[in-house]
């Protein structure tokens, strides 16, 4: 099992000047640095192709989706504008050998509405047909799409895995696929494990494994030992990432509703949730699952 973290930890947004980042992480013992793209401009990519390789850390991409990064909007330029961010990241994630880029492809982050029948499904069309597009240029690119869905407080289009394969499997392209973060799934899901089980060793291509509060993993009451055990009934050959927000922008701390520090330091959470996981996939506790 590879481990990572994203760099939603320490920085919003990611530039050069936290390339400092990457060596941080390696030394701490992770194998990925999950780089979550909210302006891409500010990077220095080739740089950070070329330190990854120094370091022999492996890079993953997610995308940060505000209200003008949304497939699913009534505004024809946000729709395009998502277009448009998808296929750079996706192009980005190529370059940096990454296999997924990942986050709630379908819609903008916060944007919650109780809306019609008809302007539902008008609004799954628009991304159903945009994701097909999308998924034709990941392929191409030797890249994974990974579908989240988040908790009904950040987005009321993709809430549950079932939301998600039931979009996925709309679009039918094995490039489409699902990341699981298991903060989302504490407050949607009944039964995580059950939900791994759904998704299954085809759909499920990455798992961000944050606590039930967002904080350090292993601190709050999430099942993480039933989690692990799904993981290795289905066979999962993928990453498990943190991704919490140590120091948000204000349009990502209103999004994801951060209202207040989640670890006495993201130094802190980064550490010991690593030695979380470590503990918890240790061979040791796979004998005795």
């Amino acid at each position: 099992m590879l481990f990572g973290i994203s760099t939603f930890v320490w920085a919003s947004p990611f530039s050069t000047q936290h390339l400092f980042l990457m060596e941080k992480v390696k030394t701490m013992g992770y194998d990925i640095l999950e780089i979550a793209i909210e302006d891409a401009s500010l990077v220095d990519w080739k740089l950070v192709k070329t330190r990854a390789r120094e370091l022999d850390l492996k890079i993953t991409i997610s995308g940060a989706f505000g209200a003008e990064r949304d497939l699913s909007s009534t505004y024809p330029h946000h729709r395009q504008t998502a277009f448009e961010y998808i296929e750079d990241c996706i192009r980005k994630a190529s370059f940096l050998e990454s296999p997924i880029f990942g986050g709630p492809l379908y819609s903008a982050v916060g944007k919650t509405r109780l809306v019609g029948a008809e302007q539902k499904q008008q609004e799954r069309d628009w991304c159903v047909q945009a994701l097909g597009e999308l998924s034709n240029i990941a392929s191409t690119e030797g890249v994974i799409l990974g579908l989240e869905p988040l908790n009904r407080f950040e987005t009321d289009m993709v809430n549950t895995v079932e939301q998600a394969i039931s979009l996925v499997d709309e679009v039918g392209h094995p490039s489409l696929q699902i990341v699981l973060d298991t903060f989302h799934a504490n407050i949607e899901e009944k039964d995580i494990a059950l939900a791994i089980r759904k998704l299954g060793k085809e759909r499920l291509c990455h798992i961000q494994g944050n606590e039930s509060d967002r904080g350090t993993p292993g601190t709050g009451h999430l099942e993480w030992e039933a989690i692990y055990k799904a993981l290795l009934d289905i066979d999962y050959q993928g990453a498990v990432v943190i991704e919490t927000f140590g120091q948000p922008s204000k349009e990502l701390a209103k999004a994801a509703c951060i209202w207040r520090p989640l670890a006495n330091s993201p130094d802190e959470l980064a550490t010991e949730g690593l030695d979380f996981y470590r503990k918890l996939f240790s061979p040791h506790f796979i004998e005795n699952v």
